[in-house]
Order: C-alpha cells, then structure tokens, then sequence
C-alpha cells in the first residue's frame, strides 16, 4: 500500500529525478521541446536541495512511496505567491511517475498535503495548471473551481495556465473520508 511522508534532505535527488522525468512525460504535448529540454536533474537537484533544507514561503513537501518503499511521486507548497485572489495556500508542484497515475497515489498525495496545509494553519488552497493540461480534471473532481487564466513565460515559450482552487480547504479535506 503506498505510503506519503514528510520529504527529507535524503529525498532530493529523487525529487529532482521525478520532477524532471514527470515535467517532460506530462507536458511533451503542451510546451515546445526548447522550452521542456531547459529542466534539467542538476538544476532540479539545487532546487529541491535548498528547499528541503530551508523552506520558505510556510512551504511543506511530502513523498510518496510505492509498495518497496521507493519515491515515486511528491507535493510541495506553501503560502500563495500572488495574493491575488484571496487563498492564502499553493501547490507548487505535484509530480507522479506515470506508471503510478490514475491508481490513487495522486488522491493520497493531495489528501496528505491538505492536512499538512491545514494544519500549518492554511484555510484555503489554489494551484496552477496548464489549461490544455488533461490533469486539471483532477483538482476538478476534489471541488476545486476554476479562478482565472493568466500567460506564463517557460523557456523562450509563453503558455497559459489556470488557477484552480478550494475556498475552505476543510471542505477539500472532507473529501477525503
């Protein structure tokens, strides 16, 4: 039964692996490949190194692990970045290996990562998706509403993504049980 935990220092390189190896499975059909051919495992690495060792932003990650223990997926967030429309809680990112999609690792990992959130003290949720991404029916299906589409600079590209979110992230979680 697969198992989500608090993400440690240990787990970067994973996450970074995952980051990458899940960015470009999932957006090799929305993002042109100069612009999903700029993430790389050593930069993902730094990043997720200098998260996991200080956070900022109230921002939390979590892991999940398959059956042998293995990461195959992970969320991070923490406070909205924007403030511009009212939640005062993000997902950052939220990645699974494809072989674990549609099997209720994602369901877990957002479960998981909504508790955390709220008991960091959050009271809402929103995250960002890209809107030609068949994923946003995810975040759709736990209640969350879409909020407004904004242009967003990756690469040399520029793509539009949709803000998806819960207003009472106790309502998200009440989905749960």
């Amino acid at each position: 039964m697969p198992e989500v935990r608090v993400a440690h220092f240990e787990d970067a390189e994973t996450i970074a692996e995952i980051h990458v190896k899940s960015w470009k499975s999932t957006y090799k059909d929305l993002i042109d490949e100069r612009d999903l051919s700029n993430t790389t495992v050593e930069h993902r690495i730094a990043l997720w190194e200098t998260v996991l060792r200080t956070p900022v932003n109230g921002q939390i990650a979590f892991v999940i692990e398959n059956d042998e223990k293995e990461v195959v997926g992970f969320v991070s967030g923490g406070k909205e970045r924007t403030k511009n429309y009212g939640f005062d809680g993000e997902i950052y990112a939220i990645y699974l290996l494809d072989e674990y999609q549609g099997q209720g690792y994602g369901k877990q990992l957002l479960k998981v990562f909504a508790e955390g959130m709220e008991k960091a003290g959050y009271e809402s949720l929103l995250v960002w998706v890209l809107t030609h991404n068949p994923s946003s029916r995810f975040y759709i299906k736990y209640g969350a509403d879409p909020i407004e589409a904004e242009k967003v600079t990756i690469g040399q590209g520029t793509y539009e993504e949709t803000a998806y979110g819960w207003n009472d992230l106790k309502e998200l979680i009440h989905k749960f049980s």
